[in-house]
């Protein structure tokens, strides 16, 4: 199992970017997948999730401006980023609940500032 994730990248407020996460060895239509990201000095934040079944649920704090959504055909799940705010800066990683564990990608670097 593998994530990798990419598209993060320097982006100045009110500014919008689409995080992605390639997947390989599983599938990610039988997956509950999951955004999480963890700013500097503080702990992993859950951030958004699509389930096996197409459910999808956010954090507080970016619903209504992050959309996720998965390409089955290419196994690749996203994070559409809108009206980004400077505390959305982060690293942020894949996650996905597969065979009873968590895998996780190695994260890609959104920073929000002007």
């Amino acid at each position: 199992v593998q994530l990798v994730e990419s598209g993060g990248d320097l982006v100045q407020p009110g500014g919008s970017l689409r995080l992605s996460c390639a997947a390989s060895g599983f599938t990610f239509s039988n997956s509950d997948v999951s955004w999480v990201r963890q700013a500097p000095r503080k702990e992993r934040e859950f951030v958004s999730e699509i389930t096996r079944d197409g459910t999808t649920r956010y954090a507080d704090s970016v619903k209504g401006r992050f959309t996720i959504s998965r390409d089955t055909a290419k196994n690749t799940l996203y994070l559409q980023m809108n009206t980004l705010k400077p505390e959305d800066t982060a690293m942020y990683y894949c996650r996905a609940l597969y065979s009873g564990s968590y895998h996780w990608g190695q994260g890609t670097q959104v920073t929000v500032s002007s």
